[in-house]
């Protein structure tokens, strides 16, 4: 750990009455304290060390004292980086501290902007809450509403949402968050991206005003800073980078290609071992590049926000465990997906900008390992890519390229193949429609049949512009609810 002088966020407009900045140079390894000496309750450290988790991170040894303390805390660190873990483990802690039984409202509240990554949240901090007797259950739009329903019925302690979904329900009765103690934010500059934070801010009301709050992001910057100023009392404030750069440490590469090569490259690249996720524009580039690639002998899967969630859940096991060891997704899965040992991010189609380009080019490179970002470039797009690469701070250097050419072939070479992993009968039986339940195939529809994939009932219309189909760009996230609900319903936790 090197501490180093305190540096402000993004943001132009950061409150300077905000106290305790810590701007902390990341390891490639965990060291330093132990998670027990850092304050964490023996219960979760054994819990740690029973999945092979030994020391913190940067960004949880910075983090954690003020978060266990009670304190307010504002973490920026990038992708890969460890901020589940460094918000998880204070709500475990605090909410774990009282163990309730039974009928009871959620105590935790952890607001995610898609719904891959409530999953993932859940699925990194449910083992730990099993160890505390804390109950985590997910809330997101593209499932079934009526098993959510169930598990808030039953009992919660800790619910994982994305706004538009928590909001409908709470509209119909079946929610509250009147007895919410902890609050997490993550990935907060996201959601002000698609247009989430009225809704956040409609559910920070409802809670209780001395609440906690965490938030944790990779950039903070825009409208972040209204969230903090309103929300957050006195925040830690804790910053982690990684040494000598923003930007993601991996190997960037450019090739401009003539437009008849550009599959061709795409598919011989694709074919280089190890996990690979290629990004395309729209959901209809997606779906015809995989098919593509499949057709080539490639095992690829996709994801984008027209598929139902049951797909999108099976595409990301397949991959996760490599079977699929190629992931075609548009931006839907620049901020929802942390897996880790990806070892090529394709840009197929140039992203709109250097913050799509970063957070696309961080799904490699993760936690200290290395990875290789390729951009696939016309002749016409070499000009605003450099642009876009002055802005991240990154300088490619720009091969002419054409199939079967040397950087393409050595490439390829260098790729390290990952054993496929078969999941036990246990493990399948905890897929889609939440924690615990079988694996649910409402909705999946064959893309060519009639109508599409099925819309799951309760989803809310999108914000304005955001198309499901269609469109220049990905813009279908699947997490608002149907609008009205039954407000006039009484909560059947009595708020």
């Amino acid at each position: 750990m090197t501490v180093v002088n305190p540096v402000s966020f993004e943001s132009n407009e950061a409150d300077p009455t905000i106290e305790n900045t810590t701007t902390t140079e990341a390891a490639a390894e965990p060291t330093g304290p132990t998670f027990g000496q850092l304050g964490l309750p023996q219960q979760l450290v054994t819990a740690l060390e029973r999945r092979g988790i030994h020391r913190p991170f940067a960004i949880q040894t910075s983090a954690l004292p003020d978060a266990l303390a009670g304190r307010d805390v504002l973490g920026k660190a990038a992708t890969g980086s460890g901020k589940t873990l460094a918000f998880g483990l204070p709500l475990l802690a605090r909410i774990g501290a009282e163990v309730k039984q039974g009928r009871r409202a959620p105590r935790g509240l952890v607001l995610v902007p898609t719904r891959e990554l409530a999953q993932q949240v859940h699925d990194n901090l449910a083992p730990l809450g099993q160890a505390t007797g804390v109950q985590l259950a997910t809330v997101y739009g593209g499932a079934p509403m009526y098993r959510q329903i169930q598990q808030l019925r039953r009992g919660v302690d800790v619910v994982i949402a994305t706004p538009g979904r928590l909001q409908d329900l709470i509209s119909q009765g079946e929610a509250t968050l009147a007895e919410v103690v902890v609050t997490v934010l993550d990935e907060a500059d996201f959601m002000a991206d698609l247009g989430f934070l009225p809704v956040v801010k409609e559910l920070l009301d409802q809670t209780a005003p001395d609440a906690q709050r965490l938030l944790f992001s990779a950039t903070l910057d825009g409208e972040v800073d209204a969230l903090v100023r309103r929300y957050l009392k006195d925040p830690a404030r804790h910053e982690v980078k990684r040494a000598g750069d923003d930007a993601p440490p991996a190997e960037h590469l450019a090739f401009t290609l003539a437009f008849r090569d550009k599959l061709q490259v795409a598919t011989e690249l694709a074919s280089r071992p190890g996990r690979t996720i290629v990004f395309a524009r729209t959901q209809l580039g997606v779906d015809r590049l995989t098919e593509n690639l499949k057709a080539a002998g490639i095992k690829a899967e996709a994801i984008h926000g027209g598929l139902p969630q049951s797909a999108r859940r099976r595409a990301l096991e397949e991959f996760t465990d490599a079977r699929s060891p190629v992931l075609v997704a548009t931006d839907v899965a620049a901020r929802g997906i942390h897996v880790d040992d990806v070892s090529l991010v394709l840009h197929y189609d140039p992203p709109t900008d250097a913050k799509t380009y970063l957070h696309r080019s961080g799904r490699t490179a993760r936690a200290g390992a290395g990875g290789v970002v390729v951009s696939l470039l016309l002749p016409d797009q070499v000009g605003q890519a450099k642009r876009r690469f002055r802005t991240a701070k990154v300088d490619p250097p720009l091969d002419r390229t054409r199939p079967g050419d040397k950087p393409i072939l050595d490439l390829i070479a260098t790729g390290v193949p990952v054993e496929p992993k078969e999941r036990t009968h246990r493990d399948m039986r905890r897929g889609g429609g939440g924690p615990g339940g079988r694996p649910r195939r409402d909705g999946e529809r064959p893309s060519g049949s009639r109508g599409g994939p099925r819309r799951s009932y309760g989803d809310r219309p999108r914000p304005a512009g955001e198309r499901s189909h269609g469109g220049s760009g990905e813009r279908s996230y699947g997490d608002r609810g149907r609008p009205g609900g039954r407000p006039g319903r009484p909560s059947r936790h009595g708020s």
